[in-house]
């Protein structure tokens, strides 16, 4: 009988800058780094591990750059002054931002808001619930005097799930609160950990660029001020936001 090769394999990587090694080596060696932090400990995922539909459907050959369309993709404006000029005047299409602050900052209350705005204009948006039930968010919107509709709530935390889901709907925004609630099922880690924020956050990008849809991830500060989970995640998305 022969026993099968474990296809998984532990690597030690930075959280501030993403450097990856096979075996633990202390502090990060990167001259460009200098962070004073161990490395730390994950599994990689197996190569070839995770496939979807939307992932051979989604890619597309080489584009010149003088014969695409500035105008092609408009800002999606928001119903926050301050939020537009943050953003630079809009979300903009296929964009992945992060919006990150304390718990009970108002990470929630804002996304929500923003959703409420989209949705009265006749967009589809996708709230993804991870850390809140339905009844949570229901009694947040009447709060804010809003009916919900137009907004679809989807209570999953799986990442490749949700992107089923969203594959099904197409919707105008896609908003995840949070995260650090998501999870990759073939990253042998628990939620939360850099492992798995790292490849959710990267799954998630891929999705938003191929299907020109913008996302907005939650994202919880630590206390020292920093965004949990690996500072990698701060570097893929396209606008790091903190209240």
């Amino acid at each position: 009988m022969t026993r099968q090769k474990d296809k998984s394999r532990t690597v030690f990587f930075c959280t501030d800058c993403g450097f990856e090694s096979p075996k633990w080596m202390g502090f990060c060696p990167s001259p460009s780094c200098g962070s004073g932090q161990p490395l730390v400990e994950s599994n990689a995922r197996a190569k070839g591990s995770s496939h979807s539909p939307w992932m051979a459907a989604s890619s597309v050959g080489f584009q010149e750059l003088s014969e695409l369309d500035s105008n092609d993709g408009q800002r999606i404006e928001l119903p926050c002054r301050e939020l537009n000029r943050a953003l630079g005047g809009g979300i903009v299409p296929g964009s992945v931002v992060l919006l990150a602050g304390e718990p009970g900052v108002g990470k929630s209350t804002l996304l929500l808001q923003v959703a409420r705005y989209l949705s009265e204009a006749g967009q589809t948006v996708v709230y993804v619930a991870g850390e809140e039930s339905p009844q949570q968010i229901k009694l947040r919107s009447e709060r804010l005097g809003f009916s919900g509709r137009g907004v679809l709530l989807l209570s999953e935390t799986d990442v490749d799930e949700v992107i089923n889901r969203l594959e099904e709907r197409q919707p105008s925004l896609a908003i995840f609160d949070s995260i650090q609630t998501m999870y990759c099922p073939d990253v042998a880690s628990a939620p939360g950990t850099v492992g798995q924020v790292r490849e959710a956050g990267l799954r998630l990008m891929r999705w938003s660029k191929a299907r020109n849809v913008p996302v907005i991830l939650a994202g919880h500060l630590t206390k020292d001020g920093a965004v949990a989970g690996p500072r990698t995640l701060e570097h893929m998305v396209d606008v790091v936001l903190s209240l």
